[in-house]
């Protein structure tokens, strides 16, 4: 089992293909390979996905072009379709997930959640939704939140992401 992983860090202070994880408080690349692996590797034995840590700006001006939602936000998933009569490679392209470095650690603030923890949740959400899940109906939230659920807890041994904090 293989995810092929395209990591790239876009905060304008750093050259996208070369970082520091630790000094930029973001997950390494050996840790969102584990995440990527553990949740793809559930559905498909190989896939390409990209995952890009952007700015407030960069996510703002993405959730507005293709959600028409005038914020930033904390992930977004941009699945691949394939072309019309094109067919499907051995190893599928999931596509790209972008997640806001200041919205996720904001929310982890507010939420009182370790922040590795909150990246992770996103990194699973957004599989997810590249995986083709969703939550735009009850009976969708449900099936997606059991999933997270199941993942963060028995997969990475972190908390539910939806209980509620008790402070």
């Amino acid at each position: 089992m293989s995810v092929t992983l395209d990591y790239q860090v876009a905060l304008g202070n750093s050259d996208e293909y070369e970082f520091d994880c630790n000094a930029l408080n973001i997950p390494t690349t050996d840790e969102i390979q584990h995440i990527v692996d553990t949740v793809i590797g559930r559905f498909m034995p190989e896939a390409e996905i990209t995952i890009r840590i952007v700015t407030e700006e960069e996510s703002h001006e993405l959730d507005l072009t293709y959600r028409k939602k005038d914020r930033p936000t904390n992930v977004l998933s941009f699945p691949y379709e394939y072309p019309e009569g094109f067919p499907e490679p051995e190893m599928k392209l999931l596509g790209d997930l972008v997640i806001c470095k200041k919205v996720v650690e904001r929310e982890a603030e507010e939420q009182h959640k370790e922040l590795k923890a909150h990246y992770t949740h996103m990194i699973v959400h957004g599989c997810l939704h590249l995986l083709g899940y969703d939550h735009i109906t009850d009976e969708e939230a449900k099936e997606m939140e059991s999933l997270e659920k199941d993942i963060m807890v028995n997969s990475f041994n972190l908390p539910d992401p939806y209980q509620q904090d008790e402070e």
